[in-house]
């Protein structure tokens, strides 16, 4: 079984269970640890068992970007990823420390962004910034990569700008690069996921939810085409919903970034 054949099944099965369509009611825990042995690494849907929404939650990035998020609406949103238990809190690199401190004796884990909104940052101060979030408490870095040069078919640039955040964050932290794909054509999107891979990012992500447009389960299809199934995907941008989360996760996605994570989660 190849792995657009395995996520159809898997998400299938995930679909049919927490809308109480298969036999014997509900998904349980162990019934979700085996679905998630099958490849299922991260996957977002509205569950109405404690144990199932734990397992679900722990899969997605909660996150506030917008420029004017004050403390107070950081600590909210670490206190959410507390009590729902989400895999991290995604903020802006001045959230860092704080997020940190916050979250200090829990599982969450403190994601932030690089090069944030633009990507058009030099590949030095890229990476610089990249340090001084991880010295910070960042464990997740999601960078922006340079989408003049990948229009402009820059690809040394390119590759520079990619390869100088994998660098700074290689063992430390996890490394996501954001093409923004609203912006870029097909073949575009292909070739900068292939520059990403080849340089030793651990995601691909689709977007920064600041520029024309989100995720979209095409994008999420292409982009598993180009990296392969080793390589992370993250679907970002747009997702409100169970169902939309669910779609992205049927498509190739194994990570979900969302503002509304509650929403999609209920817990």
């Amino acid at each position: 079984m190849n792995r657009e054949e395995l996520i159809a099944k898997v998400t299938d099965e995930v679909m049919a269970r927490l809308g109480g369509s298969m036999p014997g009611g509900p998904v349980c825990s162990d019934d979700l640890d085996s679905i998630i042995a099958s490849g299922a690494s991260r996957i977002s849907a509205h569950c109405g068992v404690d144990d199932v929404r734990r397992e679900l939650a722990g899969m997605i990035d909660h996150t506030i970007l917008k420029p004017e998020a004050s403390t107070d609406q950081v600590a909210q949103l670490c206190e959410e990823a507390k009590r729902c238990q989400f895999a991290s809190v995604c903020v802006n690199p001045t959230h860092v420390a704080f997020c940190a401190q916050l979250l200090r004796l829990t599982n969450v884990k403190v994601c932030t962004v690089v090069g944030f909104p633009l990507g058009a940052t030099l590949p030095e101060v890229k990476a610089f910034e990249a340090e001084r979030a991880i010295a910070s408490g960042a464990q997740e870095i999601d960078m922006v990569a340079n989408i003049g040069a990948i229009k402009s078919k820059d690809w040394g640039l390119v590759e520079r700008d990619i390869r100088a955040v994998v660098e700074a964050c290689r063992s430390i932290a996890v490394s996501k690069v954001i093409i923004e794909t609203a912006l870029l054509s097909d073949e575009e999107k292909v070739k900068v996921c292939q520059i990403a891979k080849a340089a030793g990012a651990d995601f691909v992500k689709t977007s920064t939810g600041f520029s024309t447009g989100g995720a979209t389960t095409a994008d999420i299809s292409l982009m598993r085409q180009a990296v392969g199934a080793e390589m992370g995907i993250k679907a970002s941008g747009g997702i409100r919903d169970t169902e939309t989360a669910t779609e992205m996760v049927k498509a190739g996605a194994t990570r979900i970034g969302a503002s509304a994570s509650v929403k999609i989660v209920g817990c």
